[in-house]
């Protein structure tokens, strides 16, 4: 090339327009490439942002890296903190891509896998808010087609139920011993105290109801939220309570002597006493297989009644 030929590099009207611009430091970076990478389709519009930000991270490594050498040209003990720096970036680098073969392998989407793998090279070297720009959270759209993505994939080893880990954390510990008690115990029985007589065969009021021995049966800590507890996990999915009475008359047998239960059949004259039972619901029992018990305990398990449609 010929001294003609060479272009002034002092002079910015002749350099080319590459698409960078100068930071704060004067450094030579790349501008944001997002406008270009959104006119591809599909996929290749993936591929075009996954490498714009490969890209990116290499560059600004570079420039980093090659800071921290003309220091240790000068300064000895910058050596080490260059070998950390270029040790950081390999390790990023290594992680990213163990990352997005892993995610592919678990069944996420090929495009879906290779963007959120570009995240970690981005927040490696750029600055916070551009950052913030690339983590842009899905919308329910494209979530909702992520889904039906994995859906279609056969081969995919899908995870436990997404709502198990919410709801674990919504559990209190002895909400957890219940649970355990209905998987391992069966179906628990519960009784109605309600009005009876000549007038309540024709009209009957509510005395007591679902009064049970669930809250000893499962040695819960505080017995006077058992009703509280049964109507969160009741919330929750886990449990329904049936008008069915259990095929075993003696299981009521200790409910009906207790002292409350003696004490709502004696505060009026003429009272009956109505049985209905506690279940887990089909949920709640793959809830307490996959979560609370080891998979050999998940066989000769007490069976439950299904709810029905009222």
């Amino acid at each position: 090339m010929t001294a003609a030929e060479t272009p002034d590099l002092t002079n910015r009207s002749a350099v080319p327009d590459t698409g960078r611009v100068d930071d704060d430091a004067g450094n030579r970076l790349p501008a944001r490439w997002d406008g270009a990478a959104e006119a591809l389709p599909g996929i290749a519009r993936i591929a075009g942002t996954a490498w714009a930000r490969s890209a990116a991270w290499t560059l600004g490594s570079s420039v980093r890296s090659g800071k921290l050498l003309a220091k240790a040209m000068t300064n000895p003990a910058a050596a080490g903190e260059l070998v950390q720096e270029v040790a950081r970036d390999l390790a990023v680098a290594t992680r990213t891509v163990s990352d997005v073969a892993r995610a592919v392998s678990d069944g996420v989407p090929l495009p879906r896998a290779v963007l959120d793998g570009t995240l970690t090279f981005s927040a490696a070297v750029l600055p916070e808010a551009e950052v913030r720009h690339v983590r842009r959270e899905p919308s329910l759209r494209e979530r909702g087609e992520e889904l039906l993505q994995r859906s279609r994939d056969v081969w995919s080893d899908e995870e436990p139920h997404p709502a198990y880990a919410r709801i674990i954390d919504e559990l209190a510990p002895d909400e957890g011993r219940i649970l355990l008690l209905l998987l391992r115990g069966g179906p628990q029985p519960s009784v109605d105290v309600r009005t009876g007589g000549p007038v309540g065969m024709v009209s009957s009021s509510l005395v007591a109801g679902g009064m049970n021995m669930i809250g000893p049966r499962a040695g819960v800590r505080y017995l006077d939220e058992v009703p509280s507890y049964l109507n969160n996990l009741f919330r929750l999915g886990l449990v329904w309570f049936s008008r069915e009475q259990l095929e075993d008359p003696l299981e009521y047998q200790v409910v009906e002597a207790q002292p409350d239960v003696l004490e709502a059949m004696h505060s009026t004259r003429f009272t009956k006493v109505v049985r209905r039972s506690i279940h887990l619901t089909p949920f709640g029992l793959n809830f307490c297989k996959t979560c609370l018990v080891d998979r050999e305990e998940t066989t000769d398990l007490p069976t439950h009644q299904v709810p029905d449609e009222s």
